[in-house]
């Protein structure tokens, strides 16, 4: 039995069972708690018997600032974004993304955002797939989305909720759609 829960600070030093996964993003410490003091709706957690992290959603809400609606329909408004999803190796397929992103999408509509992302690499086909069932679009392509010059392509996966009833967010065949670092405001 697995129990889907809001994080706790003291959770923070238990998520070794899913960052040792070679696909799972790291941050520091630091960044694990900027993210529960300033969203701690959206860090959510979900725990065995044996009480472990054995998957986890960190995730935010924020909009691109007014100067940057020049951009046109590269302009983000009000949205929840996924910042990072993982499950430990031995507790996949069992529903546990799916669980954990539901819970984030409550609590972006909560918010009031107009959608939610997530910025998934190209080549985690599994990923692509699994956010596909989950109704996530492929909305976007993004090369490089970090900016460094080091990491992977990826696309941006969006899911409209219930204040963008005409999918306003969404577009067809995104995937053949660049989007370029320098159109992607970085939030601090």
């Amino acid at each position: 039995m697995t129990t889907i829960r809001p994080c706790s600070p003291a959770d923070i030093s238990k998520l070794n069972l899913c960052n040792l996964d070679p696909l799972t993003e790291n941050y520091a410490r630091k960044f694990y708690f900027d993210y529960l003091a300033k969203w701690p709706t959206m860090f959510i957690v979900a725990e065995n018997q044996k009480r472990q992290i054995v998957a986890y959603v960190m995730g935010k809400v924020e909009e691109d600032p007014d100067y940057m609606k020049i951009m046109g329909d590269k302009y983000l408004p009000w949205h929840g974004h996924v910042t990072a999803l993982t499950v430990a190796p031995q507790y996949r397929q069992m529903g546990l993304a799916k669980k954990l992103t539901a819970q984030l999408d409550k609590a972006c509509e909560q918010e009031n955002a107009w959608f939610m992302d997530l910025f998934v690499r190209v080549s985690n086909k599994t990923a692509i797939n699994m956010y596909k069932k989950m109704g996530r679009v492929v909305g976007y392509y993004s090369d490089d989305p970090t900016g460094g010059g080091t990491s992977e392509d990826a696309f941006d996966m969006r899911k409209s909720l219930s204040r963008d009833k005409h999918k306003r967010y969404i577009r067809e065949n995104g995937e053949n759609y660049r989007i370029n670092p320098e159109d992607i405001y970085y939030h601090a």
